[in-house]
């Protein structure tokens, strides 16, 4: 719809070879904060096809294989690598996404604030369990109904009743991925 997918995924992602031309040595000579960065490469080369007026597009058709992780660790090294990428590069593409659309902009700035604010709501709801003796049930039912919402839209989109399945990514969000996003916010400089 915005020919601005915001993150090209490395196993799938084609680009024009006079594109990439232009931008090679920008792309080859990633910085944050001084330091080379050498991770996130996908997003990083999506936001500078952007930012150099080219569109990137979705296609719903395409197939590739990649390797993923098969236990905890390496997929927790995995989402802390991927973190750093995500906010290293929306706070390179803030002044971008206003061009694009405003549309892009609130998703994108929601995809940001949207942990920070689950992470903040599982705090307090924490806060109050050991200071109070009180379950927070509002919070865990306005959680637990987000997720469905969010799991039943996907099912019903790509027509696959396994999107459902998805919800019980919550928990993990929560306890695993939450905390381990604060902890890659707070050392975005490291290139580990």
């Amino acid at each position: 719809r915005f020919g601005a997918v915001m993150c090209c995924c490395g196993p799938c992602a084609m680009y024009r070879r006079s594109a990439l031309a232009l931008l090679l040595d920008q792309y080859e000579t990633q910085f944050f904060r001084g330091k080379p960065s050498d991770f996130g490469e996908d997003r990083h080369l999506t936001i500078l096809m952007l930012k150099a007026g080219f569109r990137t597009e979705y296609v719903p058709d395409a197939i590739a294989a990649t390797v993923v992780p098969d236990s905890l660790g390496p997929y927790l090294r995995q989402q802390l690598r991927w973190a750093r990428s995500t906010f290293r590069d929306t706070f390179l593409a803030l002044r971008l996404l206003p061009e694009l659309d405003r549309y892009l902009t609130l998703d994108v700035v929601g995809q940001n604030l949207g942990p920070l604010l689950l992470a903040l709501s599982s705090l307090a709801a924490l806060a109050q369990f050991v200071i109070g003796g009180s379950v927070a049930w509002w919070t865990v039912l306005t959680i637990a109904a987000m997720t469905m919402v969010r799991c039943s839209v996907a099912a019903f989109r790509a027509r696959d009743m396994r999107f459902l399945g998805f919800s019980l990514h919550t928990p993990i969000n929560i306890f695993l991925l939450l905390p381990m996003k604060a902890y890659a916010l707070c050392t975005l400089s490291n290139s580990d």
